[in-house]
Parts: structure tokens; C-alpha cells; sequence
């Protein structure tokens, strides 16, 4: 039995409260976890599918077509309800969950027909309508709790988390936040109450809705959990825990049971959707533990994240690889030109052309001779960085300084991540070899100073044959 100050934050992804039966188990969860942990906090993501269900119908809205509004708040309002009838016997509790939902699905239809009347959707307006989902399903999970026999009581993580007004993509005021949770959640948790609150959303000092960013509610438990603070932060989701590379690409895949802060922030960034990328770092500046555990097989220990252990030049565990990640639909961009050399400022300018479209860059490569600087862009805005780049570039381009800026077909970012690359002679060698045996050809390379990653760009065709020779180097 643990101590009565040992406190514990869980949070449970979309598919893990996507339906009754998810739910349930979320609950039953919740429930097992008091028994060794009086204190417990639940974080909840919106059930699977509402999210994009509502950012879809405000963006159909400023188009001027409201259409789909009604068979969306149908499905929501279906959906929900659902769950409901499944698990709260009471009927006064039943008839006041359900008004509950009605009164947020009615305010989604409102948000939506000002974004008609407006004819656009802006950061703000599309926060409001994105956190609709948090908020119905915090209501239904505390309800379900409830009814296993557990004392719980929702709350809106508006009351909680400070962010500032970026909207859709808003950052903590970790100061404030630690203020406000500490004084709303305490109380509860010293009653014995379970607190169920929303994750993905916050409010800026004049409650004004916010969002983290999409997959948000990682960050959010992590957030909470650093400044109650927690013990441990656990992430319930559906797989069970960090895998070596998608399992469909590689059906030999094999879950990490232990990965260092390092290695998860890397794999984070480069396409593994188990963990919010902004999840690692309020988790390592608070010390505590975080584990990454699967809703559908709650037996499994999943995977446990482990501060940067020394390893005395040696590999941890004997592992030099620890997984393969890729990163889809991207193209590569290139400047290149004799006139570039030795001139100061290119990489400057060139990527505050980039910025300017509001465009993330995941890989960077540049030739030693400076005749040219490569990067990856997502495929979508490689046209817009493209002529982003051209505008800026135009007096070298007219005088032929500059030969060209293009950007290639779709190609991946292929990354190899392990800590123990960092202390191993001959690894890079090794991928190239294994890549150059199945005839994969690589476009550009990056690696950090780090040391725990090396990212390859291959064409988007060669992807599966790229994960799957290298994820050889773990298995084999």
C-alpha cells in the first residue's frame, strides 16, 4: 500500500473512453488504481472521432455550409448518450448527464452558425469549438467512475491550466498553473474524491478558452502532474506501450519495456504517436516517473520512461537500437547556387522565409561547400515555402546567385533512434549497409550532436523497405 501523500495522474486517450465498453475499462481502471494510490487524478482526452468531428463542421461553417452541422450534433449528442444509458442506472444522474451534453452540443451549434454568419473560422473561435469534446466527455467518464462506487467530481481544466492567447497551440504559465491546480485539486483529493478533468484545453488569465495543440492531453497530465506534483504520470492508450516501429510495417515489432527521456523525445518528434512531443519535458524538470500503458490489456506492464542513465560508454542494456520511427509526406526543399558561397546570411534568410508561412522544418542538411541547404517541409506546404523563398531570394535568383529553389516528389524521414548509438563505433555504417541491401537509396542524412538519433530522407516508395531493414538491427 502506498503512502496517503503518493499521488497519481492517469490519463486516457479517445479510444480509450471511445465507446461504453472503452469507457468502462477506463473506469475500472481508475477504480484498481485506488488501492494503491488514495490519491488519484484522471485526465481525459474527447471520445474517439468528436474532435475532428467538430473542427470539420466550423471549417465546413466558414465555407458557408452548415449542412453537416445537424447530422454531427445527432452523432455526438448519439454517441454520447450511448455510454450513458450503458452505465448510469440512475435516472435522475441519466436525465441530468444528458442535459449536460445538449447544453455543450447546443453551444457547437451556435459557435458554428457565428462562424457562418462571419464566414470565418478564427484561432479562437475554433479552440472554443475543439474543446467541446473534452468538455462533454469529462462529464460522461465522471459518471461512469461514479458508478463503479468511486467518489468523483469533474472539472474543467479552465479552472486549472493558465496558458497564454495562442490559440490552438497555447503554452502554460507553469507558475500560475501550480497556483491554481494545487488550490482546486488538494481539497479534493484529501476528501477521497477522485478529480476528473479535461486534458487538451486551458484558459488564458481572462478565461478565455485555449488549446495545447492536437494530441494535447498528453501534455496536459504531464502538466499536472509536475505541478501537484505527482509521483508517477500514466498514459493509457491502446497499444501496449512504446513499440520498436509500427507494428504494420514490421510485424515482429516488439514493445520497449524501459526507454530513456532522450530517446522518447526523439521518437516523439519523429512520428511515434504514443506521446505528445511537448509531454517529456515538464515530466523530466519535475523528476517524476512516467509509464505508457495499454487501456485494453491493463495486466501489461507497457513501457516505463527512465531518466538519461550513464552508461559508462557501454550500451544500455546491451541495446544500441531501440527503434524505428518514419515521418510521412514530406518533400524535401533545396537553394542552391554557386553565388551562395561564402556569402553570410543565406541560412538566416532563408529560414525566416519559412517561419513566415508558419511552417514546421523536422530535418535540416547542409553541404560543406555551401552551395546548397536542404530541409524537409510537411508535403502540404512545400509550394507555399517554395514561393516563400523565391520572394525572398528573387535579387540572387535574377542574378543568378542562386541557380534554383525546388522541391522534391514525397519521400520520409527514416529515424533510427537509441542512446547507445552514442558510445557504438560503426553504426551509421551499419544502416547503410542494410539500407544499400534492399536497394534503398538514401537522399539526405542528419544527426543530432546528441547522438541519439540518425534521421535518413528516403523516397516515399522505399518507406515500408527502410523501416524494415533497419528495424532488423533490433530484432536480429
Amino acid at each position: 500500500m502506498a503512502e496517503k501523500s503518493k499521488t497519481l495522474v492517469m490519463k486516457f486517450g479517445g479510444t480509450s473512453v471511445g465507446n461504453a465498453d472503452a469507457m468502462s475499462k477506463a473506469a475500472q481502471i481508475v477504480k484498481d488504481a485506488r488501492k494503491d494510490w488514495p490519491r488519484v487524478v484522471v485526465v481525459t482526452s474527447a471520445i474517439s472521432g468528436a474532435t475532428n468531428l467538430l473542427l470539420d463542421c466550423a471549417t465546413q461553417a466558414s465555407k458557408g455550409n452548415l449542412q453537416t452541422l445537424l447530422d454531427a450534433e445527432k452523432s455526438l449528442l448519439a454517441n454520447h448518450e450511448k455510454i450513458i444509458d450503458t452505465h448510469i442506472a440512475d435516472a435522475k444522474r441519466c436525465a441530468d448527464l444528458k442535459e449536460k451534453i445538449k447544453s455543450f452540443i447546443s453551444e457547437f451549434g451556435n459557435l458554428c452558425r457565428a462562424i457562418g454568419v462571419l464566414g470565418e473560422a478564427s484561432p479562437r473561435a475554433l479552440d472554443a469549438v475543439a474543446s467541446l469534446g473534452e468538455r462533454m466527455s469529462v462529464y460522461v467518464l465522471t459518471g461512469v467512475i461514479e458508478s463503479l462506487g468511486v467518489s468523483s467530481q469533474a472539472i474543467e481544466a479552465t479552472e486549472l491550466i493558465v496558458t497564454n492567447s495562442h490559440f490552438q497551440n497555447a503554452h502554460p504559465d507553469f507558475d500560475v498553473t501550480r497556483e491554481k491546480a494545487r488550490a482546486k485539486l488538494n481539497p479534493i483529493l484529501d476528501q477521497g474524491i477522485v478529480p476528473v478533468t479535461t486534458g487538451f484545453i486551458g484558459a488564458t488569465p481572462d478565461s478565455v478558452i485555449t488549446t495545447l495543440g492536437r494530441g494535447g492531453s498528453d501534455y496536459s497530465a504531464a502538466i499536472l502532474g509536475a505541478v501537484l506534483p505527482a509521483d508517477d504520470v500514466w498514459i493509457w492508450t491502446d497499444v501496449d506501450g512504446v513499440m520498436t516501429t509500427d507494428p504494420r510495417v514490421a510485424p515482429d515489432a516488439q514493445t520497449l519495456p524501459e526507454i530513456s527521456y532522450s530517446e522518447i523525445a526523439e521518437l516523439a518528434y519523429y512520428g511515434a504517436k504514443v506521446l505528445h512531443p511537448k509531454t517529456i519535458r515538464p515530466v523530466v524538470d519535475a523528476g517524476i516517473g512516467l509509464r505508457i500503458c495499454n487501456t485494453f490489456n491493463p495486466s501489461h506492464p507497457g513501457t516505463r520512461l527512465k531518466a538519461n542513465v550513464k552508461s559508462n560508454g557501454q550500451p544500455v542494456n546491451g541495446q544500441v537500437v531501440k527503434a524505428v520511427t518514419a515521418i510521412r509526406k514530406q518533400k524535401l526543399v533545396t537553394i542552391e547556387g554557386r553565388g551562395m558561397l561564402g556569402v553570410p546570411g543565406v541560412a538566416a534568410r532563408a529560414f525566416g522565409a519559412v517561419a513566415s508561412t508558419g511552417t514546421s522544418v523536422p530535418l535540416i542538411t547542409q553541404a560543406s561547400s555551401e552551395q546548397s541547404i536542404c530541409f524537409a517541409v510537411p508535403s502540404e506546404t512545400a509550394h507555399e515555402v517554395v514561393s516563400s523563398l523565391e520572394k525572398v531570394f528573387a535579387h540572387e535568383l535574377e542574378d543568378d546567385d542562386i541557380d534554383r529553389v525546388w522541391s522534391t516528389d514525397d519521400v520520409t524521414i527514416v529515424t533510427v533512434v537509441g542512446a547507445g548509438m552514442r558510445h557504438t563505433p560503426g553504426v551509421a555504417g551499419n544502416i547503410f549497409s542494410k539500407l544499400g541491401n534492399k536497394n534503398v537509396n538514401v537522399l539526405a542524412i542528419a544527426q543530432g550532436s546528441s547522438e541519439v538519433s540518425i534521421s535518413l530522407v528516403v523516397d516515399a516508395k522505399d518507406t515500408e523497405n527502410a523501416v524494415k531493414a533497419l528495424h532488423e538491427m533490433i530484432v536480429n
